[in-house]
């Protein structure tokens, strides 16, 4: 039903509608039971008294419920329903909006007609509706919003649909089978446009090019397009696929861009949307985007090792719109992994290419703290928001807050931009606070290799 502006030819059947006559009579009301028990006794009564004019009577009030119940099981077959999302995935806290149709394609006018569609509880109540009389081909169309706090797949349906004949003598609910869903992302900040300290090229101003070609027989063509220059045409490729092919000498090369979450179960403490893991998820998302709408090759990755897009899927190729929304379909659904450490994303950065790291860290340990300095000998510029657990616990303990800044001080010393992260947080605050560390005597922080990238405390 999703998506679908007008309902399938054949409606969709569910279980409910195959009880046949048995299901119809079932669903005589107290009025329409009443009415066949008050004709049968009336005929009974007929019978044994001999009066044929309270026979036709009882005929009559048998027959009106009956010939309601063989109705309405002709009409409900013949009613369809669809449901539209708009949108069909929306950031967390925001609403979207369910249209519902029905459609009466049957001859015959149906009756009053009550409406429920099956939400979960956290999208908010059951909409139920009513709605009157639809005449032979009309429609009609109702709409009802939903809203979560929470991110996640949700599915919506399925639709229930109850159809009463118009004396109230009979009523039957059609279910329907399918459902749609509803993908709540993370919400996306928008964040300030910087150059972060060891980037390569910019936001992909400085794009590496290479050679797609070695000569006249290693030619990769592709189609024309409109303003191609004519001189690129290669006429043999032209021949070969019948249409007009030009020459694709040169390939552009994004700058990378790896965002790295800490997903692990004992890095984090709390939960709901005001959550430390729940923060960081929503800072990942904003980054993601951030550096795709700039023209960078972004991928997820997580402590499990999982990368989105995959090593074929690239993230460096297609429609970043599409990669966005791959990675937000993702990040809607990423939960706590049981991993104890994060050396399986180390393996994956070390097989890797260099390229920024912007890496959501929970809590550290020493063993931990010396596995993510190692991740920055593989990276062009490496940028750490390390949750500090001491605050979001609200533990004020002097010793906790000491450890931490000593890990800060050790990834600071490795060349990560480490910065710490509080509750209520601003993430484009942070984000501008990376492009402004600088080394300076005293801090306890050094130049990273190789690159160029500056670490330090943050301003």
């Amino acid at each position: 039903m999703s998506g679908a502006p007008a309902p399938a030819p054949a409606p969709d059947v569910g279980e409910e509608d195959r009880g046949g006559l048995r299901a119809a009579l079932a669903g005589l009301t107290t009025r329409g039971r009443s009415f066949l028990a008050a004709g049968v006794a009336a005929a009974v009564c007929a019978y044994v008294l001999g009066q044929s004019d309270l026979l036709r009577v009882g005929l009559l009030l048998a027959a009106l419920p009956l010939v309601c119940v063989a109705v309405l099981l002709r009409t409900r077959y013949r009613v369809a329903g669809s449901r539209r999302l708009s949108p069909a995935r929306v950031p967390a806290a925001s609403e979207s909006r369910v249209h519902l149709r029905v459609d009466n394609v049957s001859r015959l006018p149906t009756g009053l007609l009550m409406l429920q569609d099956r939400v979960p509880y956290v999208l908010g109540p059951r909409p139920r509706f009513v709605l009157d009389r639809v005449e032979p081909g009309g429609r009609r169309e109702v709409s009802y919003r939903v809203r979560s706090d929470l991110r996640g797949r949700y599915p919506l349906g399925p639709l229930q649909l109850r159809l009463t004949d118009p004396f109230g003598m009979c009523e039957l609910t059609r279910a329907f089978s399918s459902y749609d869903t509803l993908t709540v992302v993370p919400r996306v900040e928008p964040l300030p446009a910087i150059r972060l300290s060891g980037e390569a090229s910019g936001y992909g101003d400085g794009r590496q090019r290479s050679l797609a070609l070695a000569g006249d027989d290693d030619v990769i063509p592709r189609g024309y397009r409109h303003g191609d220059d004519l001189r690129r045409v290669h006429w043999r490729s032209t021949a070969r696929y019948g249409e007009l092919m030009v020459r694709r000498e040169e390939q552009p090369q994004r700058t990378g861009c790896t965002v790295l979450l800490d997903t692990r179960r004992i890095a984090h403490q709390g939960a709901g949307p005001d959550s430390a893991f729940e923060w960081s998820v929503s800072g990942a998302a904003s980054v993601a985007v951030h550096m795709l709408e700039r023209g960078f090759s972004v991928r997820l990755l997580t402590d499990t090792g999982s990368s989105v897009p995959g090593p074929d899927g690239g993230g460096s190729g297609g429609d970043s719109s599409d990669v966005a929304g791959l990675l937000l379909d993702t990040l809607a659904v990423v939960d706590h992994s049981a991993s104890s450490d994060l050396s399986r994303a180390y393996e994956v950065l070390r097989s890797g290419r260099e390229g920024l790291l912007v890496a959501f860290l929970g809590g550290l340990d020493e063993e931990q703290t010396a596995v993510v300095a190692r991740m920055r000998q593989r990276s062009g510029a490496a940028v750490a928001f390390v949750l500090n657990g001491a605050a979001w616990s609200r533990d004020a303990r002097g010793d906790g807050q000491e450890a931490f800044e000593e890990r800060l001080r050790l990834l600071r010393e490795a060349g990560w931009t480490a910065l710490p992260v509080g509750p209520g947080e601003s993430l484009p605050h942070l984000w501008r606070q990376a492009d402004g560390q600088r080394t300076s005597p005293g801090t306890g922080a050094s130049t990273g290799t190789g690159t160029g990238a500056q670490a330090g405390g943050a301003r």
